[in-house]
Order: structure tokens, then sequence, then C-alpha cells
């Protein structure tokens, strides 16, 4: 999405206010987790819903 927007992280960690070093591990997939405020201010940045963002990866695919 970040590339469809023509946005850096850099600039979605400014609009987001998120650090970049959060941002780039919910970008890499390492995320354990994510706050629902967080994906929120996120699909609102890029204009996108969660699903164009997120991956269901099954944890036996692991």
């Amino acid at each position: 999405m970040l590339a469809k927007r023509k946005m850096s992280l850099t600039e979605l960690s400014d609009k987001v206010e998120i650090t970049m070093s959060n941002l780039s591990i919910l970008k890499t997939g390492k995320a354990k987790a994510v706050r629902l405020d967080t994906l929120s201010a996120i699909c609102r940045v890029l204009n996108c819903q969660p699903g164009d963002i997120l991956e269901y990866v099954s944890s036996e695919m692991k």
C-alpha cells in the first residue's frame, strides 16, 4: 500500500506518529500483535481497509 500511495515509511511514520522501528517490525511481519488503534491510524493515512495490508498466515505454516 505504501508503494500504491507513493509514500515512504518515514512519511507514514510521521503521519501515524509511530516510530520507524515499530513500523519496520509491522512491515516485515515480525510483530506478534498490532493494536487496533495503530491499525486504524495506518488505514486512515493510507486510505485502505485492514484486509489491504494484513495477511493471515497459519501458525502451522511457520
